[in-house]
């Protein structure tokens, strides 16, 4: 698919052999890039310039990295709107907070019902992959937020609906700083662990009603322990 690269800054190279994919069509958005190995292979290059290219094709927007599950094309929209959302959110953090919990309120139960209804064994995998990885890092903040980003994820790639995984894409950026902020809290990881088990198992006997209020109770507990974070 790859032509070998010349010397010279060989990640640029790379990031318009790529670049070019992705404007010709060949790349589409939800793509997933190969292993970082099996490029390298491609283009004749390290792995270092492979992962310095990936970075750079991240910071142009073009492509997003979902730690566990790989690297995917996007169409630069969801970029756009993870700087708007997050400017909106800095003009007042608490006001910000109770925004973005508003949100989740009102889509991720919905999420939880399609995925329910429409999730394959591969979106199950890795449900269960993202729960496993929580409950070996409830003692790791970062590596347990960037587990339940992956779930979170993982179910709005369970909807099957491109424009749900675009919108769930663009809030990650803030989602990630809710939960640093919420998981201050005592237990608060672990309730939110109990939550998830249950959202899962949901999923996976494809009840949409019990993932939806499963879904529904996990984000009530979001919002006090979010409600609980802001008053420190």
């Amino acid at each position: 698919m790859y032509k070998p690269v010349r010397a010279g800054r060989l990640y640029e190279q790379i990031v318009e052999q790529i670049e070019k994919s992705i404007l010709d069509g060949g790349l589409k958005s939800g793509d997933r890039l190969p292993p970082e190995r099996e490029l390298a292979e491609q283009f004749g290059v390290s792995r270092t310039a492979v992962r310095e290219a990936v970075m750079a094709l991240t910071q142009k927007g073009l492509v997003v990295i979902h730690v566990g599950r790989g690297t995917f094309v996007t169409d630069g929209t969801s970029e756009v709107a993870r700087h708007s959302l997050g400017l909106m959110m800095k003009i007042g953090q608490e006001e910000g907070t109770r925004h973005l919990v508003e949100i989740r309120e009102i889509l991720e139960p919905e999420i939880a019902a399609l995925a329910a209804s429409r999730r394959s064994e591969e979106n199950i995998v890795s449900l269960n992959e993202a729960v496993r990885a929580m409950d070996a890092s409830l003692d790791d903040t970062n590596t347990f937020i960037e587990a339940d980003l992956d779930f979170h994820l993982g179910l709005a790639e369970g909807a099957q609906n491109p424009l749900i995984l675009l919108l769930v894409d663009a809030l990650i950026d803030l989602l990630r700083e809710l939960r640093v902020r919420t998981s201050r809290e005592d237990g608060a990881l672990v309730r939110a662990q109990i939550h998830h088990k249950r959202i899962l198992k949901a999923v996976e006997d494809h009840d949409r009603q019990a993932a939806r209020e499963a879904m529904r109770q996990h984000l009530e507990q979001v919002r006090r322990d979010s409600w609980r974070g802001e008053r420190r």
